[in-house]
């Protein structure tokens, strides 16, 4: 099935690959910040009404945890004022929204992988934000809440995951918390995975999207380098509390996709995801300089 899809915040980590990916198989519009501004409602509602498209996908959002302390606003804005006006959109034009959410909304204090019944209690300006963002997309009469943790990969490459690679392949000091627990997203099977949603008959609601099983941010590093075949690695164990941080982060993260297996999307292990975005991240081979040519003696054949 061919879809017209709108993707907001296209240039954005999730946003690219979103926009490359579905751009292979459906009609898609992509607005980055710079040619649409989420949080000007009239500018948005005139864009997309025109377009009458069969899928808003909202990959825009304030990402910036530790500031959102201080711009709450700013965090609103995009986080859940931006999401209102694209859940009215969605229902005036009976079109389907795809909207994006995180981890940071449950404390943390739970020790096995949370659910979408697990309760939220949202710790931080940014979290309360993406929080309210869910409630209000889900006004939209069909759509789909994505809660994603721990991104990574994508063409920016500009993820915490992305950063620890270069630092192992260039030999520097990579800190990794050994007491955050999470599991890992790779960009390219969130959107693999919100194709199949968008294009198949599956329940409306609220899924984990992340890849399967979970590990701390020291687990990751560590696999990281093993992929790297760098076992040298400089790898230093850290704890939450020996960092400053201005916003609280959720200890015990790791979200279960049980409920998107159920229906039918299986997501591969973060181990399996790591593995391939590491050969896609493949440092380029400097091929070795031509020989010079060879001289002859003269008079000599």
């Amino acid at each position: 099935m061919k879809l017209l899809a709108v993707v907001l915040g296209a240039q954005g980590q999730l946003g690219d690959t979103m926009t490359a990916q579905l751009g292979a198989r459906h009609e898609v519009v992509a607005y980055a910040r710079a040619n649409l501004d989420v949080t000007a409602a009239d500018d948005v509602r005139a864009a997309i009404s025109s377009l009458c498209p069969d899928v808003i996908i909202n990959c825009a959002a304030y990402t910036h945890v530790d500031a959102a302390e201080d711009r709450p606003i700013d965090a609103l804005n995009v986080n859940a004022w931006a999401v209102r006006t694209m859940a009215e959109l969605a229902a005036s034009l009976d079109a389907l929204l795809v909207h994006f959410s995180t981890d940071f909304v449950f404390e943390g204090d739970i020790d096995r992988p949370l659910t979408e019944e697990d309760p939220a209690n949202p710790q931080g300006v940014y979290a309360a934000s993406k929080l309210l963002g869910e409630w209000l997309a889900a006004e939209a009469p069909r759509h789909y809440v994505l809660r994603v943790e721990s991104l990574f990969g994508g063409l920016r490459a500009a993820s915490s995951v992305d950063r620890m690679l270069d630092a192992i392949r260039s030999g520097a000091e990579v800190r990794a918390f050994a007491d955050r627990t999470v599991s890992p997203s790779y960009v390219e099977d969130v959107v693999s995975a919100t194709d199949a949603l968008i294009t198949t008959a599956h329940p409306y609601g609220l899924y984990h999207c992340v890849n399967s099983g979970c590990t701390t941010w020291s687990g990751v590093a560590r696999e990281l380098a093993r992929l790297a075949g760098r076992p040298d690695a400089r790898i230093t164990d850290v704890q939450t509390a020996d960092v400053p941080l201005r916003a609280p982060r959720p200890r015990f993260a790791a979200l279960s996709n049980a409920k998107l297996a159920a229906a039918g999307i299986a997501m591969p292990s973060w181990q399996d995801a790591l593995a391939r975005y590491v050969a896609e991240r493949a440092p380029a081979v400097t091929p070795p300089p031509a020989p010079p040519p060879s001289r002859r003696s003269p008079g000599r054949r």
